[in-house]
């Protein structure tokens, strides 16, 4: 006999529950989604603008006239943070798309035409991987100059190896499949095959293997512009206010380093569980 209470109990059972999974992909998401729209829509929405100097309010702390306080220059935290996810972000992006493009034509190339051809690329990736993405982008800096263009180049070159690897063994998996073979039947070549059929079916792997790259990429160039090496002042930019923000920590002031950290951090965390999460959904098991 079924009592009131034992058929409540079973219809909590049956009820749908949120995956923990599900909650912690939306809350990124959101991150990802508030710290790009911040950057795009800067000017409108930041309070002040990021170099406008207050001496009578340095190291204030927060207050209704600045949400985060001021740096030692009296300039606007908020301001600074916002502004500053634009050169955060950019890099980052620019790094992905970069080593992504590039990474899957070498993995393509080598995946698809094998033999010596994809002994040779497979030693260039060794090399390659034996370098430091970091090393790199200070070897770029040291001779092409500071800024932002030196190290995005380097460092899309030092990421291609890992796109294209992956992208290696997913061609070679696709090669043998039946739809290959039906399309040699038909006549058609093998670069049409390779670039109109076996490129767009490995590219969603790729893709989401690559957003894992993106949070990578964003806390060295974080680290580049800390170093000094990286985005250089006025020009707002994460790593950057941390480096100007080294003096006020002996005074006490961990706000203005603080800040920017924090928003590294949240970004980076959050990117890296989207990129997990859309490995799972999209990936699932990735050839050796």
């Amino acid at each position: 006999m079924t009592t009131p209470n034992s058929t409540l109990a079973i219809e909590v059972m049956r009820a749908p529950r949120l995956r923990p999974a599900g909650i912690t992909f939306g809350i990124a998401c959101a991150v990802v989604a508030v710290m790009t729209l911040a950057a795009i829509f800067a000017p409108f929405i930041a309070p002040y603008p990021p170099d406008a100097l207050d001496f009578g309010a340095i190291y204030a702390p927060p207050s209704p006239a600045h949400w985060l306080g001021t740096d030692g220059l009296g300039r606007d935290l908020l301001s600074r943070l916002i502004f500053g996810a634009r050169t955060a972000l950019l890099g980052p992006l620019l790094v992905v798309i970069g080593s992504t493009i590039l990474g899957m034509l070498l993995g393509l190339i080598a995946g698809w035409r094998g033999g010596w051809l994809d002994a040779v690329l497979g030693r260039i990736f060794d090399v390659l991987f034996a370098f430091p993405s970091l090393l790199l982008a200070i070897m770029a800096v040291a001779l092409f100059g500071k800024g932002l263009i030196a190290p995005v180049i380097a460092m899309s070159i030092a990421y291609a190896p890992f796109v294209a690897r992956l992208t290696r063994a997913l061609v070679k998996a696709e090669r043998t499949r039946p739809y290959v073979s039906a399309y040699r039947v038909q006549g058609f070549g093998g670069a049409w095959i390779a670039f109109r059929r076996v490129l767009p079916n490995v590219t969603p792997i790729v893709g989401a293997q690559s957003t894992l790259n993106f949070g990578y990429v964003l806390a060295e160039l974080a680290g580049l512009s800390f170093l000094g090496l990286g985005v250089q002042p006025p020009t707002p930019d994460w790593g950057a206010m941390i480096n100007e923000a080294q003096s006020g920590l002996v005074g006490g002031h961990f706000l203005p380093a603080l800040v920017p950290a924090v928003a590294v951090v949240l970004v980076v965390v959050a990117v890296n569980i989207i990129g997990e999460e859309l490995s799972d959904r999209i990936g699932g098991g990735v050839p050796a």
